[in-house]
């Protein structure tokens, strides 16, 4: 089920492909009435019929707002995310791919990074990538926020550090 991406294909084909996709998708794939879909939306039934009627052309905002709609009750939303950049055994640590901020779900998206030159070259590309905000190391971090237009968060291991140096501490004899 593509239907957001159906739908922005036929809006670039036609105004009558665009009717007939967008009449199809709300009945067909979604089982809604158009006052069902407006109420989903919060787009005004009367600019729901004229669109379906074929009264009206879709302005983009409209189209926008009727994709992100779609693409919410599709799960194909493009969620707000975190990327953590750090090397693949930290990474492995993380459990939970979604998180509960604020209200906000967000997703963590993780960025593997063996060198700080790799670390540095992941936040550039997360922040391509649509990222809201970045965790990283400390060892990057500064350098990082001077390249970066989104937050950066830095990772403070206080219990690990410890668990390293009493293992460290054993090694020695």
């Amino acid at each position: 089920m593509m239907t957001a991406d159906d739908l922005i294909k036929a809006a670039a084909e036609s105004d009558e492909a665009f009717i007939k996709e967008f009449g199809r998708i709300i009945k067909e794939e979604h089982h809604l009435s158009a006052a069902e879909f407006s109420e989903r939306s919060g787009i005004p039934p009367s600019t729901i019929y004229k669109l379906l009627s074929g009264h009206r052309e879709p302005n983009i905002k409209t189209l926008r707002q009727i994709v992100k709609v779609l693409r919410k009750m599709e799960g194909t939303e493009k969620n707000d995310f975190i990327a953590v950049i750090a090397a693949r055994p930290v990474l492995d640590y993380i459990t939970e791919k979604k998180l509960k901020v604020g209200g906000h779900l967000l997703t963590i998206r993780e960025y593997s990074a063996t060198s700080m030159e790799e670390a540095i070259i992941a936040a550039i590309r997360a922040e391509r990538d649509g990222a809201k905000a970045v965790v990283c190391a400390p060892i990057v971090s500064t350098t990082v926020e001077k390249v970066l237009r989104i937050p950066v968060a830095t990772i403070m291991p206080r219990d690990s550090l410890f668990e390293a140096i009493e293992l460290a501490a054993k090694k020695m004899g």
